[in-house]
């Protein structure tokens, strides 16, 4: 897009030299030729990218769709090109992992190293028969062990399950139940603000119901004393010194239709969903999405600040960065431990260029002001990213100004486990509006639609919808494809014509310049005299004004207007709550948004209810208010 075209709203343009550099320097041109040609041009990436140990039939088969198939009959293995072939070239002894732990202490490993562990690994794994196929389930925090072992199963063909390092008993035995993991892989602990998480005694009660289980291996983090099971428990660090563990293990050829992972999502409603990739598509997806946003080069240190056992991390922490053969970024601990300038320090002190992160992390930062990382060189920086949720304009402007000193554009992505990369996202060489995800990825075709499945106009707000598949896109709910076609694919599709859509169980609306503005979740809507609300919106109204740090708000029925707005609101350090501050931050939402969204009641709270990944469980809110069940609550922060 050039800078003559007129754009409406307020705007931030690219620098220069970074859009002389890009790696897509064309977006409209590439997604153009992508949309005329979906299976042509994702097959010439995936040829000129990657190493194939045979070539595919054919790029697409769309003759059981919705369950599609991409590089059919193709052979290769995601590891072969995330780590074995690095190994015929110089990048052999580049740092492909820089790890550093809550207390300070720091691990690199060179890509020569991380396969040689990896290999090792796979072999342990081997030796316990897990053999391809298989379901590994991984429960640990952010050490570089997740990692080995992730790509350990994935090289030997066994299926990862990684479980977020904090859920409890119940989530974590859920999830071993459904994926029958013959093997677990935790840890003695993990280092959280200065305390242990007991991983391993979660993981011993979740066993007493898994009868599945027949070995479980533990990597010593702590130190601290904990229950081994004997003919059971394994010390990792003690395996790994056997013979068993060689370093000259092979890497399976699988078909790329083969399952690599599956990740469980929950619903708001039923049992959390295991959706499942695969070894060809998924490969593809991640490492392009990557490399033409975040536009990452053979000098960069990239740092995705999120936790692989969510989907952010399967793709841009572990997968992603090791294809495209960068240094990374690991750190194990709270953004605020010791102090709120953690992240800052990690930025200078490792050179990190890209940075890639929540808004709710950097609105949780943005509190302790902006003395904190003005204290820090982050010059380093070129780019920004942001991911999880739609990130309110306050948030946005002041991660812009103060964290990229106004020099780095902010890649706002938007995008799920199911979809497995980038959807929706700007590339460096996007004007950026702040708020907004821009356009859809190259070939990515969105749509937003009414109730009947019409599009809508221009500033109206619809259900967001993807008309055509992607390579890296989910294949199945695993051992639920009823519940696959029901859950993605009922709603908009007509398969009696061949037609079929994919629904996100997103909304946003489109802007005059085509931009997609994501308001949240369908059922983050609130209906309030007929008018559709988005939550985002209210919130950032809130989180705009100077004596609110974070918001959240639901719909409460009402006799009247269907439903009234009821906001929680967490203040900023050293302001006090009051009536005369409940009715300002009425009025200011009435003056930002609308009188129609101001909240009919105000709470001041503590804290919110959110997911590990940090997004605000809005269904707990609104069941706590209305007095209801609360319902699944595993994927709940502590």
């Amino acid at each position: 897009m050039s800078h003559q075209q007129e754009l409406h709203g307020e705007v931030f343009y690219p620098p220069e030299h970074i859009v002389a550099q890009a790696n897509l320097p064309d977006y409209e041109a590439q997604h153009q030729a992508m949309l005329a040609d979906l299976a042509g041009e994702w097959g010439r990436i995936a040829e000129e990218n990657f190493e194939w140990f045979a070539p595919w039939e054919k790029t697409l088969d769309e003759s059981q769709a919705p369950f599609y198939k991409w590089f059919v009959g193709g052979k290769v293995n995601i590891v072969h090109n995330a780590l074995d072939r690095h190994l015929k070239t110089w990048r052999r002894n580049k740092v492909a992992l820089i790890w550093e732990g809550e207390n300070y202490d720091q691990r690199s490993l060179t890509y020569h190293q991380l396969a040689r562990e990896v290999c090792r690994f796979a072999s342990v794994l081997r030796a316990m028969g897990v053999q391809k196929g298989d379901r590994v389930t991984i429960y640990m925090g952010r050490v570089p062990e997740i990692m080995i072992a992730m790509l350990a199963c994935a090289k030997i063909g066994a299926v990862h399950s990684v479980v977020y390092g904090g859920f409890s008993v119940e989530a974590l035995h859920e999830r071993i139940e459904d994926s029958q993991s013959k093997v677990v892989v935790t840890a003695d602990g993990a280092w959280l603000r200065g305390k242990v998480v007991q991983l391993k005694k979660i993981v011993d009660e979740a066993l007493l119901r898994s009868p599945t289980v027949q070995t479980v291996i533990v990597v010593k983090r702590t130190g601290e004393d904990v229950h081994m099971e004997p003919g059971r428990d394994l010390w990792y660090h003690e395996l790994m010194k056997l013979p068993i563990a060689d370093a000259g293990c092979h890497t399976e050829i699988m078909d790329a239709e083969d399952p690599l992972f599956l990740l469980y999502t929950s619903g708001t409603t039923g049992k959390p969903k295991a959706i499942l990739h695969t070894h060809g598509g998924y490969m593809v997806g991640v490492a392009t999405t990557l490399k033409w946003v975040f536009d990452l080069k053979e000098e960069d240190t990239w740092w995705c600040a999120a936790d692989p056992g969510w989907i952010t991390g399967h793709s841009y922490i572990v997968y992603a960065p090791l294809l495209l053969g960068v240094t990374s970024v690991m750190y194990e601990g709270a953004p605020n431990h010791p102090f709120p300038d953690r992240w800052w320090d990690i930025v200078e002190r490792h050179g990190v260029t890209v940075l890639y992160t929540a808004p709710t992390a950097i609105r949780g930062l943005m509190r302790f002001g902006d003395a904190w990382p003005n204290r820090h060189d982050l010059s380093s920086l070129r780019l920004l990213g942001s991911v999880g949720e739609p990130i309110n304009p306050e948030a946005w402007k002041w991660y812009y100004r103060v964290i990229g000193g106004e020099r780095c554009p902010i890649m706002d992505t938007w995008w799920q486990t199911e979809t497995g990369n980038f959807m929706i996202t700007p590339l460096p060489v996007t004007p950026l509006k702040p708020g907004s995800a821009t356009k859809p990825f190259p070939g990515v075709d969105v749509e937003i639609v009414d109730e009947e499945g019409d599009p809508v106009a221009a500033n109206e707000e619809g259900y967001l919808i993807v008309k055509r598949p992607w390579p890296a896109m989910l294949r199945t709910i695993y051992g639920d494809p009823d519940r696959y076609v029901k859950q993605y694919w009922e709603r908009f599709s007509e398969p009696e014509k061949g037609k079929f859509i994919y629904m996100t169980g997103d909304s946003a609306r489109r802007d005059e310049d085509g931009y997609i503005w994501v308001i949240g979740r369908v059922d983050d809507v609130i209906k309030v005299s007929g008018y559709r609300l988005g939550t985002a919106e209210i919130e950032s109204a809130l989180v705009s004004h100077p004596a609110v740090a974070e918001a959240a708000v639901i719909g409460v029925p009402d006799e009247v207007r269907g439903s009234v707005i009821k906001a929680y609101c967490i203040l900023r350090a050293g302001v006090e709550p009051s009536p005369r501050l409940v009715e300002e931050l009425r009025e200011h939402v009435g003056h930002e948004v609308g009188p129609i969204a101001k909240p009919s009641s105000i709470e001041f709270v503590e804290k919110l209810p959110k997911t590990r990944s940090g997004k605000i469980m809005r269904r707990v809110l609104k069941a706590r208010a209305l007095g209801q069940d609360e319902g699944d609550l595993s994927t709940l922060e502590e």
